[in-house]
């Protein structure tokens, strides 16, 4: 009887965290979706850089989560599913602006879930398929699919700030981290300082 080679579940892929986009991306991205009229994608993609949420949290967020009537609020807070903990963050004007084209065009109540399933309106889109809408837009800009996910959302905004501020407190707070360290780790920042530092002695 043969025996079945065990394979390791990673062979030939990419693990350990993945790339944060940068500001070219960003526009990059936002620029195609505007003109092929992605209303949708518009809004879930400003959105996720906005929030920086979990994509299991982003994906349940209602149209109460950001509005009041029938304005959208400048800023929110919502529960993580992971820790149970609030976390608050703003909604900027483009991502306001957005969300408002989108409610309007699927015609959605303050009880609906903004990004609905078009299997059953009654729910949301799954993780699986944000995972699959934000590989489209990655995939859109040529670029090698396999170094972000849609943790690379999460990401983007607190390491641009960081980046710019050098404040990891900040950084802690945006995320709803409960301890610094974890803040260090997931940016990978000690790493990415240290590496500035070398490139800016000249030996």
């Amino acid at each position: 009887m043969a025996v079945q080679q065990a394979y390791p579940w990673n062979k030939n892929r990419i693990i350990g965290q993945k790339k944060p986009l940068q500001i070219s991306h960003i526009w990059g991205i936002r620029i195609r979706l505007e003109l092929e009229g992605k209303a949708r994608d518009l809004a879930l993609f400003n959105l996720g850089l906005d929030s920086k949420l979990r994509g299991c949290d982003l994906v349940k967020l209602k149209v109460s989560d950001v509005s009041c009537g029938r304005s959208l609020l400048t800023r929110t807070h919502v529960l993580q599913q992971k820790t149970g903990c609030p976390v608050q963050f703003e909604i900027t004007q483009g991502t306001r602006d957005s969300l408002s084209a989108w409610i309007r065009q699927a015609n959605l109540s303050e009880s609906d879930y903004l990004f609905r399933s078009r299997v059953t309106d009654a729910e949301h889109i799954s993780t699986r398929q944000y995972n699959r809408i934000f590989h489209g837009w990655i995939e859109k800009l040529g670029l090698d699919s396999s170094l972000y996910s849609t943790h690379s959302m999460r990401r983007t905004k607190p390491y641009l700030i960081y980046k710019k501020t050098k404040n990891l407190r900040v950084i802690q707070l945006l995320l709803g981290h409960k301890k610094l360290e974890s803040t260090v780790r997931y940016l990978g920042i000690e790493v990415d300082d240290a590496l500035d530092i070398s490139e800016s002695i000249e030996v």
